[in-house]
């Protein structure tokens, strides 16, 4: 039989899933298959594809099949392959650790209660992460499962980047900056060295850009600083989101709009960001693809605002060695790379415009004093890791996580 272990990412209307076997020493563990769920909430359809192979399994589920009906289609699909695997755990994501959970865990019931008592602070994200666990729970109770958290890279952040200019007894109460897509910054810390050579152990701004954005400054791989705070909502706007925004405008909204704490968590989570200010789309390249000026307005503001923070987290850092660029648009979207660049001429940065158009990995040219690179991510990878880790199964470096 192949031990293996099953890595889950659950939004609001999908779930993301991989399946990965167990090696021995300290090699990674492999990937097996990966599959996905669109329609959640209506229509479900369940789509695995093994790894090395063309064939694909494919279902449609009844409308309205939940989670619980969901996993016990994968776990069935598991225990009847030919091949003869064994799941041994199962690894979540779930985006928010607050300030107890900085590593990642086994999780309990006492733990469950824990999680979801954060969920104000993470209210896109957190009901979603927990909900396939307590499915998992009941379909397979002898299953060991695992919560990797995405704040949990940053937990190690000194005090003066984590503290808001509050009074001192709200800070003792948990009100402070977290940081997130810690999976993300993670995977790309393993990958650095490989990459960038001595520089790894550098300067280093990861730009995490997708319908959720934000950024992180590294030193020796760890992080430094980053663009989200206490919840996932603030530093750079997003795709519905609106990113950091004056308190003063939801003070103003509150009395002079009468907006309540429902109309303005709508309006900065679901009704902002990319969307809101071209009026047309959240999709990256539905804007680029565009003509309308509110497009282009929208693609501006967003690559604007990745600028200024680049130069704040090279501010955190002393300097910038290189700058990464990962997660959907970051990895896809050339335009959006260029015009980073462009304005980050000021660092020392040389573009290679051809490279950036062709898709290559290195887009910094020779003689540039900050190496650019696009790195794709791999937070399910990450997943695997600890969760091979924290059930006594092989894993490989997981470089830059609090192990406390």
């Amino acid at each position: 039989m192949t031990d293996t272990v099953l890595t889950l990412n659950a939004g609001s209307s999908s779930l993301k899933f991989g399946l990965y076997r167990l090696r021995g020493g300290t090699a990674d563990p492999a990937p097996l298959a990966d599959g996905h769920v669109d329609g959640l909430g209506s229509a479900p359809h369940l789509r695995i594809v093994e790894t090395g192979a063309a064939h694909a399994l494919d279902h449609r589920l009844p409308a309205g099949a939940d989670h619980g009906a969901i996993l016990r289609l994968v776990l069935d699909w598991i225990a009847r392959h030919e091949d003869g695997l064994r799941l041994v755990a199962a690894g979540h994501r779930v985006v928010h650790g607050g300030p107890a959970f900085t590593r990642p865990v086994v999780v309990t019931p006492e733990t469950l209660t824990r999680l979801d008592a954060l969920t104000p602070l993470a209210p896109l994200h957190q009901p979603h992460n927990l909900a396939p666990i307590r499915a998992l729970a009941e379909a397979a109770p002898n299953l060991p499962q695992v919560a990797c958290f995405d704040t949990a890279f940053h937990a190690g952040n000194a005090p003066v980047a984590t503290h808001f200019a509050l009074p001192r007894e709200l800070t003792g109460a948990g009100i402070r900056r977290y940081g997130f897509h810690g999976l993300s910054y993670e995977y790309i810390a393993s990958r650095l060295p490989d990459i960038l050579g001595p520089v790894a152990g550098g300067r280093v701004v990861v730009a995490h850009l997708g319908n959720g954005a934000s950024m992180c400054a590294m030193k020796d791989r760890r992080s430094v600083a980053s663009t989200m705070g206490f919840t996932a909502l603030d530093g750079l706007p997003m795709g519905t989101r609106s990113g950091a925004i004056d308190p003063g405008v939801l003070l103003y909204l509150m009395k002079e709009k009468g907006m309540g704490y429902e109309a303005l968590s709508r309006l900065l989570y679901r009704e902002s960001g990319l969307l809101g200010v071209s009026g047309i789309s959240n999709d990256m390249r539905t804007l680029l693809a565009s003509d309308a000026p509110e497009a282009r307005e929208a693609v501006e503001i967003f690559t604007y605002r990745i600028t200024r923070e680049l130069g704040s987290l090279a501010a955190a850092l002393g300097g910038l060695d290189a700058l990464v660029f990962t997660g959907g648009i970051g990895e896809h979207a050339a335009p959006v790379r260029e015009a980073v660049c462009r304005a980050a001429d000021w660092l020392g940065l040389r573009f290679n415009p051809a490279a950036n158009d062709a898709g290559a990995h290195c887009l910094s040219s020779a003689g540039s004093a900050v190496a650019v690179w696009v790195i794709p991510t791999d937070e399910d990878l990450t997943i695997a890791r600890h969760t091979a880790r924290v059930v006594g199964g092989p894993v490989g470096e997981a470089a830059g996580t609090d192990e406390r």
